[in-house]
């Protein structure tokens, strides 16, 4: 058993499933009714409701090859922030690159609503603006 955090070994679980595009185990570790808010003016914006919606979102994301390198985690019992690089590797597409955090949500071993952090959004809008 790992000396980490459960609630950190739960955001782990989810970094790696959406490594390789594991759309069942990201649904593993969500609640069904959870809650995702993209910050920004860009066609991808807004409160995703629902496991349905955010899937979809991130099926999206995912066609911009987007990938992440986490660089620091904090936890409680209700929380996790987590700070990464994040990046876009799909050709032909404009790239990003950037840091982000996320503020992650934990009831009953879930994650039920995650808030978003970007390092620039005039950038993270530029980006999504120009891909839609």
């Amino acid at each position: 058993m790992s000396g980490k955090h459960l609630n950190i070994q739960l955001i782990e679980s989810f970094f790696k499933a959406y490594s390789t595009a594991d759309f069942e185990g990201m649904k593993q570790v969500m609640s069904e009714d959870i809650k995702w808010h993209i910050p920004g003016k860009h066609p991808f914006s807004g409160t995703k409701n629902g496991i349905a919606e955010l899937m979809d979102y991130l099926e999206k994301l995912n066609q911009f090859g987007f990938k992440a390198e986490q660089i620091v985690m904090g936890v409680n019992d209700s929380y996790v922030i987590d700070c990464h690089r994040n990046w876009s590797t799909a050709p032909g597409r404009p790239v990003l690159n950037a840091m982000s955090c996320l503020l992650w949500k934990i009831e009953d071993g879930k994650i039920v609503e995650v808030f978003n952090f970007p390092q620039d959004q005039h950038m993270v809008d530029a980006f999504f603006n120009k891909v839609a």
